[in-house]
């Protein structure tokens, strides 16, 4: 007879990494440093990866349950048992969304990717009508791949990049480890925190009825999220029950992403630069009890919405909000991506000389957007649970760059691991989703809180298919 207690090497390796990140993650939300205990990871197979992918998304969803368990209780006194599953947080870091009988629209437009520059590669990010135009006008070529791929093989890859960022667009080329470590944007955000979490002046205690079996309902989040990591945030508060309010501008769509994000969601258009809409987004933000953003600073700024004027509307907000490459040094607030993070911070570099390979390696996820968005809906229920206690709210940061910087940091632990086996039935959930686009199935949720079971309310819509009002 087998001995329970026993796991094969892998198994035990994937594990304790995962341990090691949601300590990590749990430290960086000022959590009690003996509750990562009540989580249980369960699962096997891992992501192939030189870095330990698979142990962190199953620390990421680890501690988003986490969080909500402790939010139980705070409310009724008993902490509900946490299972986070290693191979459908796998699968979830990849879609969830199993159309049936349709399709979903590609991920990406016909000129982003990699490109070999006269000295490297470079990445260009033009999935946005705007930043594919930037990208081209400074090429000077028309939206043709092969067109594209002649105009940066005259480049240096860090002088396009520069041109591109320049001009408003998103690009980024491909850095070792070691010279990213060293580069100055490097050295500032590998040295910040996690998060960054600030603690607002007393507001007032809420009433919020917190449900055992279904925690965020009646929690009001206005969601003012993109691709892919705040979206990732707002959908799992959704998953537990909150009133989870998207808006975006007009005429915005976001085609291969949007089935898989929007499920529990409703989704409005305001025009931001319209002082009429923006009093209405100020109205829905002084009844919200969340705010998730990933607006650049200067952007919100410019709305008359920095951090300051949040906090005159609404004195216990629970702000959280996203960057790209930190918080401090000479990028901050630049426009960027999982894909361009990873490029900039020698995770592409790392994987290509792994795996032999003659261009950039990426991750076989874009885990660093979706594990950022686990941490933000972490910090989020945290960030109640600090107001259910103190009354006051709070402003908590995150970026891409800095969950990069957790990943390479695990690398260590990393070792040979048995890989994911191929999706079976099994593992979806028994319920048709009818999606805007046609009937789907999702993958079943990664993370089970005792007594607290995942799902959505709704399924996932079209962007702009519900009124500006909570």
């Amino acid at each position: 007879m087998p001995n329970p207690e026993y796991s094969p090497p892998s198994a035990r390796n994937t594990a304790k990494a995962g341990t090691n990140f949601l300590r990590e993650i749990w430290q960086g939300m000022h959590g009690d440093a003996t509750w990562p205990e009540h989580v249980a990871m369960t699962g096997t197979g891992n992501l192939p990866s030189v870095f330990p992918v698979t142990a962190l998304a199953t620390a990421a969803v680890g501690a988003a349950g986490l969080a909500v368990a402790g939010l139980i209780h705070q409310a009724h006194g008993r902490m509900p048992r946490v299972e986070a599953d290693q191979r459908l947080a796998s699968l979830w870091f990849g879609t969830s969304l199993r159309p049936q009988g349709w399709e979903l629209p590609p991920q990406w437009d016909a000129v982003a990717g990699d490109y070999r520059a006269a000295d490297g590669w470079i990445r260009l990010h033009t999935n946005a009508p705007h930043h594919r135009d930037a990208a081209l006008a400074v090429l000077g070529v028309p939206a043709d791949k092969a067109a594209v791929a002649r105009a940066v093989a005259q480049w240096e890859a860090s002088a396009l990049e520069t041109a591109i960022v320049g001009n408003g667009g998103c690009s980024a080329a491909m850095h070792t480890l070691a010279e990213w470590a060293t580069h100055p944007q490097g050295r500032a955000v590998n040295s910040e925190p996690l998060l960054h979490w600030t603690t607002c002046a007393a507001a007032g205690r809420p009433d919020w009825a917190i449900a055992p079996d279904r925690p965020l309902r009646g929690i009001r989040v206005l969601d003012l999220t993109r691709i892919l990591a705040g979206p990732v945030a707002t959908r799992f508060l959704a998953g537990f029950g909150a009133d989870v309010l998207r808006i975006d501008p007009p005429g915005w769509e976001e085609p291969g992403t949007v089935p898989e994000v929007l499920p529990g969601k409703r989704c409005a258009r305001l025009d931001l630069k319209n002082a009429a809409d923006r009093h209405v987004l100020e109205r829905l933000l002084s009844q919200a009890d969340v705010l998730v953003h990933g607006y650049r600073r200067e952007a919100l700024a410019r709305l008359g919405l920095d951090a300051r004027r949040r906090r005159e509307i609404n004195p216990g907000l629970v702000d959280v909000s996203l960057d790209a490459y930190g918080w401090s040094g000479p990028w901050t607030g630049r426009r960027g991506f999982d894909s361009l993070v990873q490029m900039s911070t020698g995770i592409a570099d790392a994987g290509m000389r792994a795996a032999g390979l003659d261009r950039p390696g990426p991750l076989p996820v874009q885990a660093i957007d979706h594990a950022t968005g686990y941490l933000m809906a972490a910090a989020a229920v945290r960030g109640l649970a600090q107001r259910i206690a103190t009354g006051a709210g709070c402003e908590v940061r995150a970026s891409l760059a800095r969950t990069a910087h957790l990943l390479v940091s695990g690398s260590a632990t990393q070792a040979e691991a048995a890989a994911l086996a191929a999706e079976t039935p099994a593992d979806l959930a028994n319920t048709v989703e009818e999606t805007a686009w046609g009937p789907a199935l999702r993958i079943k949720p990664p993370v089970m809180v005792q007594g607290a079971p995942m799902h959505w309310e709704r399924p996932a819509g079209r962007l702009g298919a519900s009124p500006a009002q909570w």
